[in-house]
């Protein structure tokens, strides 16, 4: 089942946004190991208004519990919502970085889209994505977003599979990432 997240779904919302980012999740905390993010991405899960906020979060929930999570939001709305997030890795974990810009006005990103190792392959991370992209239909969005490493063929397959197009490349982080966008 899909549903919205809830504050109380920040533990699993955590553990999925670290396996999915592994090592941007690294440089945020300053830590070789990417768990050592997961107090972090716990933190800001269970709080309002910012990216990585279960207000923005849709989880697929089984009979083992949450197995997968999909993060989206509208691109003119990143620097507010990234604002926090900033702030607190700067104080907390003395992060200097200014990231570049994922998205843009006009487009809902989606940030970030995981499910558990052992449950992938089951098909979740496409209805995950169909979810998201489907509740843009009556709103003011006529496209969604994201990125792909360029080292994540899987991944871009899965995308293209599901209508999204490569737009352009993005630099991300010591990255570079296909900006890949679909028609909503």
């Amino acid at each position: 089942m899909i549903r919205q997240a809830l504050a109380t779904d920040a533990p699993q919302i955590a553990r999925l946004i670290i396996h999915a980012m592994e090592d941007l999740a690294s440089k945020f905390v300053g830590q070789s190991d990417p768990l050592k993010a997961i107090p972090l991405f716990e933190h800001f899960a269970g709080l309002r208004g910012n990216q990585y906020s279960y207000e923005n979060i849709l989880v697929y929930e089984d009979e083992s519990g949450i197995c997968g999570a999909i993060s989206g939001y509208d691109g003119a709305d990143l620097n507010l919502l990234r604002s926090p997030f900033l702030n607190y890795i700067a104080s907390s974990y003395n992060f200097k970085d200014i990231p570049e810009d994922e998205t843009q006005p006009g487009e809902f990103y989606i940030d970030c889209i995981s499910v558990a190792a052992n449950k992938q392959g089951q098909g979740i991370g496409k209805k995950l994505i169909n979810a998201m992209v489907g509740q843009l239909t009556n709103s003011k969005h006529t496209k969604a977003g994201l990125l792909v490493s360029k080292d994540n063929p899987n991944a871009e397959r899965l995308y293209t599979n599901l209508g999204f197009k490569i737009a352009d490349e993005r630099q991300f982080m010591g990255g570079t990432y296909y900006h890949m966008q679909c028609a909503v």
